[in-house]
């Protein structure tokens, strides 16, 4: 069926009384809305993250992922500072996110945290 034929069985109903007007209106609305946007997958996902071109110490792998996550930029130094320190991978992860994780366009619009 289409919308037009879909609202005209509509009209119907009500006309008959078996939907009331605030009924009607409701299933009209409901017709009417765009369809729901379908969920991102894992992986384009994760193509939104870039390196921060603003919030940057390094390479702006902290800032980015601030802004790809949520989570506070000095958050994500002290992991990769903790990971420094407990084993050495964090300059192993940094490194290579620095490298293939692209940096934002310089005109990119910038979030700004909400945190203070």
């Amino acid at each position: 069926m289409t919308l037009a034929q879909d609202l005209e069985n509509l009209e119907h109903m009500r006309d008959r009384g078996a939907l009331s007007d605030a009924e009607f209106a409701q299933a009209k609305a409901r017709m009417l809305q765009p369809p729901p946007a379908a969920p991102l997958s894992r992986a384009s996902a994760l193509n939104g993250l870039r390196r921060s071109s603003s919030d940057r110490w390094l390479g702006g792998v902290c800032g980015g992922l601030s802004t790809f996550s949520g989570i506070d930029a000095w958050l994500w130094r002290l992991a990769f500072t903790l990971l420094l320190i407990l084993g050495g991978t964090g300059v192993l992860v940094y490194v290579l996110m620095w490298i293939l994780v692209p940096l934002e366009p310089l005109d990119a619009p910038r979030v700004l945290s909400q945190s203070h």
